[in-house]
């Protein structure tokens, strides 16, 4: 398949200049082939859906190497919201910020990934956020964040590293750790991605991480360890990473917050750079970066629900049971334990960070749904990703659709101003987005429900 583009229409193109407050509303769904295009596309209320059983044939157009040039941010410009909700900045200058999380009293802790610090934003009580304070530094590539109550006022605060998950004591308002901090975990693997997400159980007692593969289909590695057989393989690699520099890669690990005890829950994730926990069912979701080089279309980013025991494929198989061609015939047994994903992006997205809303101040069309980062593409021709999209459920399913909802970051086909990582929703039911090109982070508030 070679790339195709929706006609543009005139609150599309408008859009896609990225300095407008106003948006267009919501166009039919793009299907098929519409569903591809690129950023100028995109507007908030747009919707796509991409089907796992319509996907073009590998390298239907040739690979790109196309990153983009961060470019400082527009004077005025910002990002765009649909109708009925309002942008601000809340802090600017900052170093990476590409976490968020709310603390139990309403702080903002935002993880500083390149300065290897965590920051807290607090409140004003005036609809804004006091200037950013340090809590803690001297975290390589911390990421990751998650509370767990222990007593009436009382967390631990686990904390992502590349290779470590540390363990902070909090008390509800503190600006700074009361003592230093335990290693929960150690000698997670370093290299290749090096994003760690957290997530919690919803009975408390599960600690989930999520690590990425070191390479994009594990270059260089035999199918299969000589000497085993296929039964072993698969009892210990199956639901484990694959192999040597992959090993408990490409996974999301559980951890027993009791015991520190380390199992494998899922695998063949090329990189689950988001985790998070559907209020309601209680299910783990990732967001995930699928691999490189089949060509501008193929295969698609994607968030899903993640069970224990599933295995996405990765490496040798991609959105259920498609062969990466590279891989040919390696493992046909594997074929049918994939499973597919729910909902599937526009390839080379990069989908980052994945938040469910179930605040009250949207409109109730958003409760109950997911909002999805998309840092942006540099393995295409055409640049796409660089947005924020909301995942679209209906009676608590979701229907594969997703919506655009957040756009405006690209400044030109060369450059762009903004790269989303970062979500999470504040004590009064706003969504707040850091992105790592300038270092921003932004509030959107409903301005009618």
């Amino acid at each position: 398949m070679a790339n195709f583009q929706a006609p543009l229409s005139r609150a599309l193109c408008f859009a896609a200049l990225g300095f407008l407050s106003t948006s267009a509303p919501r166009a039919e769904t793009l299907t098929g082939a519409s569903a591809y295009g690129d950023y100028k596309t995109d507007a908030p209320g747009v919707r796509r859906l991409i089907s796992p059983d319509l996907l073009p044939s590998p390298l239907a157009s040739p690979p790109a190497a196309n990153p983009p040039t961060e470019a400082a941010r527009p004077a005025g410009a910002k990002p765009i919201a649909p109708a009925g909700f309002q942008v601000d900045l809340i802090a600017s200058g900052l170093k990476a910020p590409r976490t968020l999380k709310l603390a139990p009293n309403g702080d903002v802790f935002a993880a500083e990934t390149r300065a290897g610090r965590i920051l807290i934003l607090r409140p004003d009580h005036k609809g804004g956020y006091e200037a950013p304070q340090v809590y803690a530094e001297g975290l390589r590539g911390v990421f990751g964040m998650v509370f767990v109550p222990k007593g009436p006022d009382a967390f631990q605060f686990y904390v992502a590293t590349t290779t470590d998950v540390l363990r902070f004591e909090y008390h509800t308002g503190d600006l700074k750790p009361p003592s230093a901090p335990q290693i929960f975990a150690r000698g997670l693997a370093s290299g290749g991605h090096t994003t760690r997400d957290l997530a919690l159980s919803p009975n408390g007692q599960t600690l989930y991480v999520s690590v990425g593969s070191a390479s994009n289909i594990a270059e260089g590695m035999t199918a299969r360890p000589s000497g085993m057989d296929l039964a072993a393989f698969e009892s210990s690699h199956l639901r484990g990473a694959t192999w040597g520099e992959e090993e408990n890669r490409a996974d999301v690990l559980a951890f027993d917050l009791a015991t520190g005890a380390r199992k494998i829950f899922a695998t063949g994730l090329r990189n689950c750079a988001g985790l998070t926990i559907e209020p309601k069912s209680g299910d783990l979701w990732c967001a995930v970066n699928e691999r490189d080089l089949l060509g501008d279309d193929l295969p698609p980013d994607y968030a899903t629900r993640v069970g224990a025991g599933q295995f996405f494929g990765w490496p040798w198989y991609y959105i259920g049971a498609h062969e990466d061609p590279r891989l040919r015939g390696q493992r046909p047994d594997l074929a049918q334990h994939v499973k597919v994903p729910d909902v599937l992006f526009q390839p080379h997205s990069a989908p980052l960070q994945i938040i469910f809303y179930d605040a009250q101040t949207f409109p109730a069309d958003f409760r109950g749904n997911a909002f999805v980062t998309l840092h942006g593409s540099w393995n295409r021709a055409k640049r796409t990703g660089y947005k924020v999209v909301r995942i679209v459920f209906k009676n608590g399913q979701p229907t594969g659709e997703y919506e655009d909802f957040l756009t405006g970051f690209v400044s030109s086909d060369t450059s762009v101003w903004g790269r989303p990582v970062g979500v999470a929703v504040d004590k009064d039911g706003a969504l707040l987005v850091c992105e790592d090109a300038n270092g921003t982070i932004w509030r959107v508030s409903a301005t009618r429900q």
